[in-house]
């Protein structure tokens, strides 16, 4: 079983083929802004959507297609999040399903809809239309097609591998959007993943709750869910050979890709925050059971009190202590040990076993100011262990969301 990173590269998963075009959905915005995925055969498809109770009508299309676990074709937009747009809203999703089918020569329903950006704003469907029959799809559009999809991002986020079993390989890539609006239970992103691997639907679907749970699920900028996350998994088999489930040789390998793949995007989106400067990452071992330390790892890194000191360099760590108490996790004072480093430092500990340890406050600056801090946060009551991540905040943050429509 194996599974190794490839450097990002244009080339999709055999069969599929992708590409982009600007079609000024925000006049306003010289950038590509819809992009189609492409299978050249029918896929198994699972996808994993928003907690958010208000869900933007691409999502409610996607789900209304992929009832049968097939697809075979992908549409993104960014600019409009046709998100509490009405009967309207779900009008042009439809429409937006249809003109990619129409310049595919597949059935609507066989098309997934994505749209990001501002919400309760309608798309300009007429400048969409035109923009769709632009688009020139090709085995290298995967670039194009990243950059359409991406709002206040300031950079692509792509990830390639291969993964395989004795002798049976599988190309995997992956693409994800996402800067602001970022919380457990997915945020305002978009990650749309491609692979020639021949999976069973059903373990395609486990698959990628469970590699969601760990990334996706781990990740917080500003504490707020969108209405539009979402993220699918397409796979058309054109690797060969029999379905890969639960039981097949190479399904663990594929599993260790897929979640692997997601942890790395997860980790860019937190990187790429809207006026973050350092990526904070929590660790959090010996909980109580495995939710309780994905409970106390997200909590931390959510934490204002904990951004702000991150931001500032000041070890204020009693701010950790308290996001962990915060997050309804077991925990007692009395086992609980906090350390706080960074990659080219190995930091200091702070607080162990209910009571604060000196340490060199210098030091501690140090690791704070390092581009990606470490925190790890040992609770002795189990085996529980799991990992978050979130950015600072800054008061960039504020400027940018403070004019987001302006």
């Amino acid at each position: 079983m194996s599974y190794e990173r490839e450097p990002v590269s244009e080339a999709l998963p055999r069969g599929f083929l992708a590409g982009a075009a600007r079609a000024g959905i925000r006049p306003d915005v010289d950038k590509l802004d819809v992009g189609i995925l492409y299978s050249e055969v029918p896929c198994a498809a699972a996808a994993v959507y928003t907690s958010n109770r208000v869900k933007a009508a691409p999502l409610l299309l996607c789900q209304e297609h992929l009832a049968d676990g097939r697809a075979q074709v992908v549409i993104a937009n960014s600019g409009c999040a046709n998100a509490a747009t009405g009967e309207q809203g779900l009008a042009d999703a439809r429409q937006m399903a249809e003109l990619a089918a129409a310049k595919l020569g597949v059935r609507p329903n066989e098309v997934l809809v994505a749209s990001t950006g501002v919400i309760g704003t309608l798309l300009p469907m007429e400048r969409l239309r035109d923009g769709v029959s632009r688009i020139e799809l090709s085995a290298a559009g995967g670039p194009d097609f990243a950059r359409a999809i991406m709002t206040t991002d300031t950079r692509p986020k792509c990830e390639g591998g291969r993964c395989g079993h004795q002798g049976e390989e599988y190309a995997l890539w992956a693409v994800a959007k996402g800067a602001g609006m970022i919380h457990p239970n997915m945020a305002t992103m978009l990650c749309f993943i491609a692979t020639d691997a021949p999976l069973a639907q059903p373990y395609l679907a486990t698959c990628l709750r469970e590699a969601v749970d760990a990334s996706f699920n781990m990740i917080d900028v500003d504490s707020d869910t969108s209405t539009n996350d979402t993220v699918i998994a397409l796979a058309n088999g054109l690797a060969g050979g029999e379905p890969i489930d639960a039981g097949h040789p190479a399904a663990g390998a594929f599993r260790s890709a897929l979640t692997d793949c997601c942890v790395r995007l997860a980790k860019a989106i937190v990187a790429d925050a809207e006026g973050g400067t350092k990526v904070i990452e929590c660790t959090v071992e010996g909980g109580a059971s495995l939710a309780d330390a994905r409970r106390a790892a997200r909590e931390v890194v959510r934490s204002l009190a904990v951004k702000t000191a991150v931001y500032g360099c000041d070890p204020n760590w009693g701010r950790i202590l308290a996001a962990v108490g915060n997050s309804g996790a077991a925990l007692s004072e009395e086992k609980a040990v906090i350390s706080i480093s960074a990659p080219e430092n190995s930091g200091v500990c702070v607080y162990r076993q209910g009571a604060p340890l000196p340490f060199d406050a210098a030091q501690a600056r140090a690791c704070l100011a390092a581009r990606e801090v470490h925190i790890r946060v040992e609770l002795g009551l189990g085996e529980g262990v799991a990992t978050a991540w979130g950015s600072d905040i800054t008061e960039e943050y504020v400027r940018l969301n403070s004019a987001y429509t302006t």
